[in-house]
């Protein structure tokens, strides 16, 4: 059985809107990222993977946050 969406209380999206929306998936990073083999406890990997879909993102803001707070 086909169900519609009731969109009364959503608010058109204006051209101006559309156009600072930012879509990541599937486009190229903005920063140059280098691909590396590391080794992490295997607790902690599964920690981060247990988070669902981008924990290599996760870590990889950890890992910036640490280097900018100890600069």
């Amino acid at each position: 059985m086909l169900r519609s969406i009731d969109l009364l209380d959503c608010p058109e999206i204006t051209p101006e809107m559309f156009a600072k929306a930012v879509v990541r998936r599937g486009l190229p990073a903005t920063k140059t990222k280098a691909q590396v083999t590391l080794r992490i406890d295997s607790d902690v990997l599964e920690r981060f993977k247990s988070q669902g879909r981008g924990y290599q993102t996760q870590i990889n803001q950890l890992l910036r946050a640490y280097m900018e707070a100890h600069q």
